[in-house]
C-alpha cells in the first residue's frame, strides 16, 4: 500500500502519513495514531509488555532480593557480636524469608525503600 493510499483510508494528507511513519520509526508516535492507523488497515492495535522472565521468577527473584537485604542488617549486627551464623544457616534463613515474603505477597513486595 503506497502512503497515497493509506492516506486516502486514514482521511489525511499523504505529507501527514508519511509523518506517522517518520515518528513510529523514532518511537514517538501516540497511541491514537497507531489506533486509527489499525482501524484504517483493517487491524486492531495489540499493545502489551512482555516480561522478560515468567511472572513467578520475576516475583521470587523479587522476594530473595529483599530477604537478602533484610538479613544483611540482621548478619552484620550479629557478625559485630561475634554471633554469626555458618553459611549454610544463612541460606536456610534466606529461603524460609523468601518464601514467607512470596507466601504473603501483594504490592508491598514491588515497594522500592530508597
Amino acid at each position: 500500500m503506497t502512503t497515497a493510499q493509506l492516506a486516502a483510508r486514514l482521511g489525511v494528507s499523504q505529507p501527514r502519513v508519511v509523518a506517522i511513519e517518520k515518528a513510529e520509526a523514532k518511537k514517538a508516535i501516540t497511541l491514537d495514531s497507531l489506533e486509527r492507523a489499525a482501524q484504517a488497515l483493517d487491524c486492531r492495535l495489540v499493545y502489551t509488555l512482555v516480561p522478560r522472565k515468567p511472572l513467578e521468577e520475576l516475583a521470587e527473584d523479587r522476594a530473595k532480593a529483599e530477604a537478602r537485604k533484610r538479613l544483611q542488617s540482621t548478619s552484620h549486627s550479629m557478625a559485630l557480636e561475634a554471633q554469626s551464623v555458618t553459611g549454610a544457616d544463612e541460606e536456610e534463613q534466606l529461603k524460609r524469608l523468601t518464601k514467607r515474603l512470596l507466601e504473603k505477597a501483594g504490592s508491598d513486595l514491588w515497594e522500592d525503600d530508597e
